[in-house]
């Protein structure tokens, strides 16, 4: 007996149009260019992004480092 299988489908992040995930789609998982290129514009302006703890600045490494550095050093 033989299996036919249905190409997997899935939606495109952008419009969610469907999309066969192939390697015939040069834009999986999206699909065209304007939608990846959508998707990357708002990962680089911040609209996108993976939640999680604030960066910290320069001040704030700066200032863990000297506490690190400090706590390192032998007691006189």
């Amino acid at each position: 007996m033989s299996h036919t299988q249905r190409p997997l489908e899935v939606a495109c992040p952008q419009c969610r149009k469907k999309v066969v995930w192939s390697e015939t789609n040069t834009y999986r998982p999206f699909c065209s260019e304007r939608c990846r290129l959508l998707d990357l514009g708002a990962w680089a302006d911040g609209t996108h992004r993976i939640a999680g703890e604030p960066a910290m600045d320069e001040t704030e490494i700066d200032e863990m480092i000297l506490r690190a550095e400090r706590g390192r050093q032998d007691p006189e």
